[in-house]
């Protein structure tokens, strides 16, 4: 029997081209599960054969749990404390082991065991040609439409096959079987039976690809795509870069007569696609992206990576696009985001942040409007950069001599002063319960404190939108530390 098993491995290994190793790993589980059918009992059975004689052993396990998680399978588990009494040097998550003896075949155990054995060669197999193919570095899969799986397209392509998901094809895009399609490797998906190559006709890299392979420029490197961004069958766009000062980016991407960009559109179900030229300038860009509208004013706020875009009357809507499209996707490009406004708007918006900062210059700094006035024109925006702006910076303003720049900023200083000590005054009436709950960081209790949130039981009060718009977490954050400060209500 021995040595029937091993020229039975060589054999199967030379006729599958499988690794031996493969062909014993599958043997090895087919007798476990033969004997784990011949015992009855819902055991973790183990069998190592050995590669040279073709004995085998069989062995019952254990794997050691946590004593806090307790047994959920006693046939098959072990907790911590009584796997160090029973083995002594051991870990979580480690196996005890007991030879057992090893149960004869007999003709059902070899028919399981063949079944077995049949579907993880079939499984290596597939394996192995999935490696053989992406070995080849192909970034487009081209095959046609085998069968619908659960509403998937299986695309063939030789002896490999790729799943389409539904939510990976173009919308209203209506393939048969038999359709010739292309799409995008996602890569491969180890979760579904047997590892799987997955496809995208939808995702931006897809059209990455195409306009890789329709403009050769790209591959020479004299061009680069930087991003993309697409509502699939309806509307993309594509930012460009030259690197040869000689190559048009625009123009070359599109083609003659625009037979380039038409070949894209072509295969992507007419979906229209702007070709933007990319620029290092974040400004500049967005306004790029943001065409066919005209851009009158652009404000940049580093901080909140967001930019005010002002655009007239007449380019309102088309900057918006139909839905919104036009600017979802400008800023999908470009990584930032955009609020498109009007003149009007724009407008109103200034006067508010003015008669604000003005507020604020008048009663912190004990000064008149007309002074406050002259801080806003001159860039100020904070109590900060009025007491740390260097001194020669402020000197340079004709309005004020060397004694009211100085009055100024010791003023401000000393506001700022007060305003720190209050704070950390709040922050000293923070409870200790608040201070020790999981989640509660140093900062996050300077927020509560700003807030006047200074117990647990404060805490668990707030609405989520509160404490979001107070501490600036996101919803499931603020929604997890709420819960938090709740529990010991229900203790």
């Amino acid at each position: 029997m021995n040595r029937e098993l091993l020229l039975l491995v060589d054999a199967i290994s030379r006729e599958k081209s499988v690794e031996r190793e493969v062909v014993f790993g599958a043997v090895e589980s087919a007798l476990a599960q033969a004997t784990k059918k011949f015992t009855g009992a819902d055991w973790d059975i183990r069998v190592a054969i050995d590669r040279e004689s073709g004995e085998y052993e069989t062995f019952r396990r254990w794997v050691v749990v946590p004593d806090s998680a307790g047994l959920q399978n006693p046939e098959a588990e072990e907790i911590l404390s009584d796997a160090i009494e029973r083995v002594g040097d051991i870990e979580e998550g480690d196996y005890i082991e007991e030879a057992i003896d090893s149960v004869p075949i007999g003709r059902i155990g070899a028919q399981a065991a063949k079944q077995v054995i049949l579907q993880k060669i079939r499984d290596a197999e597939r394996e192995q040609l999935l490696n053989d193919f992406m070995s080849r570095g192909e970034r487009i899969f081209v095959g046609t439409v085998k069968r619908l799986d659960k509403g998937d397209m299986i695309i063939e392509s030789g002896r490999v096959e790729g799943r389409l998901k539904r939510t990976e094809m173009i919308p209203k895009e209506n393939l048969r079987s038999g359709d010739r399609v292309r799409a995008v490797l996602l890569g491969i998906d180890p979760t579904v039976r047997g590892p799987q190559i997955m496809l995208s006709r939808s995702s931006p890299e897809f059209m990455k690809e195409l306009f890789a392979q329709e403009v050769p420029e790209i591959e020479q490197g004299l061009l680069e795509i930087k991003s993309c961004a697409r509502d699939a069958g309806s509307r993309a766009k594509i930012a460009v870069v030259s690197h040869d000062r000689r190559v048009d980016p625009i123009g070359t991407c599109v083609g003659v007569r625009g037979s380039r960009v038409t070949a894209v559109t072509n295969e992507l179900a007419g979906e229209r696609v702007d070709i933007v030229l990319w620029s290092e300038d974040p400004a500049q860009f967005v306004i790029g992206a943001l065409a066919p509208a005209n851009v009158s004013s652009i404000v940049v706020d580093e901080e909140r990576h967001a930019m005010d875009v002002v655009v007239d009357e007449d380019n309102l809507a088309i900057a918006i696009g139909k839905g919104g499209q036009n600017v979802r996707l400008a800023s999908e490009l470009t990584g930032w985001r955009i609020n498109i406004m009007s003149a009007d708007d724009a407008a109103a918006r200034k006067a508010e942040e003015t008669g604000g900062l003005r507020k604020l210059f008048v009663e912190k700094l004990d000064v008149d409007e007309e002074v406050a006035d002259i801080l806003i024109e001159e860039g100020f925006s904070s109590l900060e950069e009025v007491a740390y702006v260097p001194l020669a910076e402020m000197l340079e303003i004709e309005a004020f001599d060397e004694d009211t720049v100085n009055e100024l900023r010791a003023r401000a200083k000393d506001v700022l002063l007060t305003m720190e000590i209050a704070k950390e005054e709040s922050v000293e009436e923070v409870s200790q319960d608040l201070r020790d709950l999981e989640g509660v960081t140093h900062d996050l209790i300077n927020k509560l404190a700003e807030g006047n949130v200074h117990t647990r039981d404060e805490l668990a009060d707030l609405a989520v939108d509160e404490l979001t718009e107070m501490t600036g977490l996101g919803e499931d954050a603020a929604k997890a530390l709420i819960l938090k400060a709740r529990e010991h209500w229900f203790a």
